[in-house]
């Protein structure tokens, strides 16, 4: 979803970064606790932010269905001024998040990755009609990038805490493999949500999907764990994406 996040911000608007420990998240290294991620839907919406105004471009609704060995996520967007929706499904392991599948549908590619001792699929850039099959291998494990912000919410969270984490992102036109994302701040704070002030632990990160340019920032309700809101600032532009259901 991050990929999703930033190449619309491209689209509607058109340093290697020090990590605190040696050894970065992954299935093999998670100290995430499963028990928060529990089967649920919900609805964000999102905005684009200009001169200060929020103006509503779309919604974003995700369902998770959590199994006994494996757990889904399917993400869908709604864009205003679109008939067409972006759907991104993942698919990992219950027990570590370990990734199993990847699928991501839009108006300009469509991309498959199923992860075994390879991974492989396809990636069909809609605009030249090109499609690249997929064959990669890693040396060291990883998270799927589409799930590492439901990742974010289920860590041990408290103020200072920073960490990197490895996932494995998938675009022919950047890096492509294990890359790095980077929590770099968390901290305590407080914001209202539909009227109500919430406790909420703010964690700001980046990532090598924008080349580590973009602060991604989510409000997490300390109580639930649920994300109640997240900015995106990247280049002088501004996106908040907010919970509603």
């Amino acid at each position: 979803m991050p990929a999703i996040f930033y190449l619309l911000l491209f689209i509607l608007g058109s340093s290697t970064l020090a990590t605190c420990q040696e050894l970065p998240l992954s299935p093999k290294n998670n100290p995430s606790d499963i028990n928060l991620l529990e089967s649920e839907t919900s609805k964000m919406s999102w905005f684009m932010v200009k001169d200060s105004i929020e103006i509503k471009i779309g919604d974003i609704h995700t369902k998770i269905s959590k199994e006994k060995d494996r757990t889904s996520i399917i993400t869908t967007v709604v864009m205003q001024q679109s008939a067409s929706k972006w759907i991104d499904s993942t698919i990992v392991s219950t027990k570590n998040f370990a990734p199993i599948y990847h699928s991501s549908f839009n108006q300009q590619r469509d991309m498959v990755l199923k992860f075994d001792e390879k991974i492989t699929g396809y990636y069909l850039d809609k605009r030249t009609n090109t499609r690249t099959q997929i064959s990669e291998e890693a040396d060291k494990p990883f998270f799927d990038s589409n799930f590492y912000p439901q990742l974010i919410r289920l860590l041990p969270l408290k103020n200072g805490y920073s960490n990197s984490i490895s996932i494995f992102d998938y675009n022919p036109k950047s890096k492509i493999g294990v890359i790095t994302a980077t929590i770099l701040n968390t901290e305590i704070s407080a914001i209202k949500h539909n009227g109500e002030l919430k406790q909420i632990w703010k964690v700001e990160t980046t990532d090598e999907i924008s080349k580590n340019t973009a602060i991604n920032t989510y409000y997490i309700d300390i109580s639930t764990r649920k994300t109640l809101k997240q900015e995106i600032d990247i280049s002088g532009r501004k996106m908040i994406m907010k919970l509603v259901e």
